[in-house]
């Protein structure tokens, strides 16, 4: 049996079509709908041109990087190739998820983003009586446009280099760059609920031992971790993300409940005694833990998806190939992420 796969013309103006990526082109020309019920319904349109081309990317039978070379149509699939496995190294281990509340895609470099500041009295849902005027919350564009950074690796590496390199080996390799890339956007998502994306909405920064947080200025305690979290209403505490303050909180003999031991035993996550899951990370600074609640604090802005140079991947010229994404972070309520400082 014949099937429409087997006869895409593919050429690398696929990957310029403003708007869609390389994968969007190739399912309008070979859409995955038609392949219900047939041995091939499991592969998307680019894992079945990998079967056209008999060429295998995982596993201890991986063909080298060689093969996406044997002919000018199967060059074509290389920088796709690339990006996934970039792509599958950023969603490795990606906090990203654990910390935003809402993911907004833009196509330019400009982005202005919304913002609520209801006071106290605004935030009341007071009964209304027959006739009267319903409470307005209002919502307005932010002042300053949210930054967007690129962020990427270059990939330098001649063909000669490569060719003979087995595909599974190869990927290992830019997996590392996307956990690179990734790394890079959780810092900027990081700073940006610490400091603020521009519009005078930093995070309010408690310090143990010093009102309201009680304790000794440079020990972490149980105590002080209550204080902290009862700062937030009317929002919750439900991410905890630290970098070398993970170590006091493990620490806490409160951890060492039955209950919390047997949640990071049976699901690898580790949770607090106020129920709020911890996040690690390098980027946060020493001594420092970020408390938000997931659900109101972060957006993330992406103006890309992973982009590759793919002239000089299906060109043979890989001296120097950029692997790129672009991204920012807005400040959705300032009040959701706070910041606690452990002093001394």
């Amino acid at each position: 049996m014949a099937y429409q796969y087997e006869t895409v013309k593919l050429d690398k103006g696929m990957y310029s079509e403003a708007g869609r990526s390389f994968t969007k082109v190739l399912e309008q020309c070979d859409p995955s709908e038609q392949y219900k019920g047939t041995p091939l319904e499991h592969l998307d349109a680019f894992q079945r041109q990998l079967k056209r081309f008999d060429i295998r990317v995982k596993g201890s039978e991986s063909d080298v990087v060689a093969k996406f070379f044997a002919t000018w149509e199967s060059a074509v699939l290389f920088p796709e190739y690339v990006a996934r496995a970039v792509r599958q190294g950023m969603e490795e281990n990606d906090i990203l998820p654990q910390i935003t509340a809402a993911e907004t895609r833009v196509s330019g470099m400009d982005y202005r983003s919304i913002a609520s500041t209801p006071g106290d009295e605004a935030k009341q849902l007071k009964r209304v009586e027959e006739g009267a005027v319903i409470p307005e919350t209002k919502v307005k564009a932010q002042e300053n446009l949210v930054r967007l950074h690129k962020r990427g690796r270059m990939l330098v590496a001649s063909y000669e280099a490569i060719q003979f390199q087995r595909l599974d080996l190869f990927s290992v390799t830019l997996r590392q760059i996307g956990a690179y890339i990734n790394r890079m956007h959780a810092a900027d998502a990081i700073d940006v609920l610490m400091n603020g994306d521009g519009n005078n909405n930093a995070a309010q920064v408690f310090t143990v031992g010093s009102g309201p947080i009680s304790g000794t200025a440079g020990t972490l305690s149980y105590d002080a971790l209550v204080d902290f979290w009862s700062q937030f209403a009317p929002y919750a505490l439900n991410t905890l993300v630290v970098g070398d303050a993970m170590a006091d909180i493990l620490k806490l003999k409160e951890m060492q409940d039955g209950t919390a031991g047997l949640t990071f035993q049976g699901t690898g996550k580790l949770v607090t005694p106020m129920g709020a899951t911890l996040v690690r990370s390098s980027a946060v600074p020493a001594g420092t833990i970020l408390g938000l609640d997931k659900n109101y604090a972060l957006e993330l802005v992406r103006a890309s998806d992973v982009l590759v140079e793919y002239d000089k991947l299906i060109d043979r010229q890989l001296e120097r190939a950029a692997i790129t994404s672009i991204s920012g972070f807005a400040k959705i309520f300032q009040d959701a992420a706070k910041v606690l400082k452990l002093g001394g």
